[in-house]
């Protein structure tokens, strides 16, 4: 089949927000009394839909108690995006262009509402062929149905798209949508993201033929 298809992650992977998110989301659960680290921020929350991260940890609270908390985290992460400049990997971008120049079809797909917001915010939205961001799909992270509908978006199927993703719930989601994955360990746990074809620590690592000897080519 080949090479056709490039599906990124966008926080972790293609923006710098993650200092962001888990500082919104250790503001939200301190509010509730729940001890939060970056190690359970990693291991439960990242890379997921709002309403799934909330849950993991507020364990005993309704479903409209979970809506209001994630709310406030979304409360707290917009003003914080809203507060500065957002850090662009642009080792990611060089990639991106890359890939485009071979015809590769590139989508963002991502658990966060927010996703359109940032990229317009950055200027990186005209690089994108397709993006797909919470709400789009009804099954989070790792069930793959985020990588397949970004995958049907810009037309190729998941035997012909690579993953990019620095979470290890979305390396499982790609990988179980049989699709070919690379991890960014941006944080020294590789063990993480040990379920990807390859794991770098920034993706100056890889390059267009890199990547299509991944399809045995």
């Amino acid at each position: 089949m080949g090479f056709h298809g490039a599906i990124f992650d966008l926080d972790g992977v293609i923006v710098d927000t993650v200092p962001l998110h888990f500082k919104a989301w250790k503001s939200m659960f301190e509010e509730y009394g729940k001890k939060f680290t970056f190690e359970d921020y990693k291991n439960k929350v990242d890379g997921i839909p709002r309403l799934d991260g909330a849950r993991a940890i507020l364990t005993d609270l309704s479903k409209d108690e979970l809506e209001k908390a994630a709310t406030k985290k979304q409360d707290y992460y917009l003003k914080l995006v809203n507060g500065g400049e957002i850090e662009v990997y642009s080792s990611s971008v060089s990639l991106i262009k890359e890939l485009k120049s071979r015809n590769i079809k590139i989508a963002a797909a991502s658990s966060s509402r927010n996703c359109k917001y940032i990229l317009e915010k950055t200027k990186l939205i005209g690089l994108f062929d397709a993006v797909v961001q919470g709400g789009d799909f009804k099954k989070g992270k790792p069930h793959p149905e985020i990588f397949l509908l970004a995958g049907k978006k810009i037309g190729t199927s998941y035997e012909e798209s690579i993953v990019f993703e620095d979470a290890k719930l979305g390396v499982l989601a790609a990988k179980s949508g049989g699709m070919k994955c690379v991890g960014i360990d941006r944080t020294g746990t590789p063990e993480l993201l040990s379920k990807a074809d390859i794991v770098v620590k920034d993706l100056v690592e890889v390059d267009y033929e890199k990547l299509n000897k991944l399809f045995g080519k």
